[in-house]
């Protein structure tokens, strides 16, 4: 007897899974075709970036070799900030001005 008062042939068990209905079933492949597409969408647009930047350095390259006018340098770079024009170019053998004391604060 079970406590409900009524004779039970099979035994209870928890059940652990319940299955989805066909709605939330296609619901689910409607998400993960979208997470999916959104994701090689995203690769496509990475990969024509770095496409199009690489068409770009090789345009440059093309137009440095082919420029006469450009001279290699005959010195060997010291400062990779003033060959990118970040710093200004300082004379190696200048000391830096000296301010008067009578002049500060």
């Amino acid at each position: 007897m079970t406590p409900f008062g009524a004779a039970s042939a099979a035994p209870i068990a928890p059940v652990h899974h319940v299955p989805l209905s066909p709605r939330e079933l296609r619901a689910q492949a409607v998400y993960r075709l979208q997470v999916g597409l959104f994701g090689l969408g995203g690769i496509i647009l990475l990969i024509s970036l770095a496409n199009v930047v690489m068409e770009r350095v090789t345009l440059a390259n093309r137009a440095a070799a082919l420029d006469p006018t450009v001279e290699a340098s005959a010195t060997a770079a010291n400062d990779p900030l003033v060959d990118m024009g970040v710093a200004p170019e300082l004379p190696v053998g200048a000391a830096p001005a000296q301010q008067n004391p009578s002049q500060q604060h």
